[in-house]
């Protein structure tokens, strides 16, 4: 039986992380990152979100209070991309990050993105990235996408914060 893809309006709604330290993962989520924290569910879970919706990223330790992140081979989640809407603001959010004291595993761009990766402390990939304007994508001759990667310039990023 055949199907049509999903809407073109379909999204991620939200992720939602297991961590061993609500707290520790709040002063991450809200202080390194600059999330709004949503709601609480008692001391072991918590909702965060950007610009006032309900919850984009959902944290709880049930089950896993204190626990120790899977070995690198284990499988699970690469990272959880976040979406910022224009270049400057992911200018910012690096500036956010330097002030914190927020390691980058690396900075790349991609052709069709400008991407920061960096873990969150329970040892979740985090991606931070902007869009460029699809005009902007590479694309090969028969106009399929040839997306890169490339050294990003993070001088040049925080100039444009």
């Amino acid at each position: 039986m055949d199907f049509p893809p999903l809407p073109a309006g379909t999204r991620i709604g939200h992720v939602h992380l297991k961590v061993a330290d609500v707290e520790r993962a709040l002063a991450f989520y809200c202080g390194a990152l600059g999330f709004t924290l949503t709601q609480r569910y008692g001391p072991d879970a918590a909702f965060v979100s950007a610009g006032g919706y309900h919850h984009h990223i959902g944290l709880n330790s049930w089950g896993n209070k204190g626990g120790r992140p899977p070995a690198p081979q284990a499988p699970g989640a690469y990272h959880t991309a976040i979406l910022y809407p224009a270049r400057a603001d992911l200018g910012r959010a690096l500036k956010r990050l330097l002030a914190h004291g927020v390691a980058l595993e690396g900075a790349a761009d991609h052709g069709v993105s400008e991407a920061l990766y960096l873990r969150d402390p329970d040892g979740n990939g985090v991606e931070l990235y902007w869009d460029k304007p699809e005009a902007e994508w590479p694309r090969t001759a028969d106009g399929s996408l040839a997306m890169v990667t490339r050294r990003l310039d993070l001088n040049d990023l925080l100039a444009a914060a």
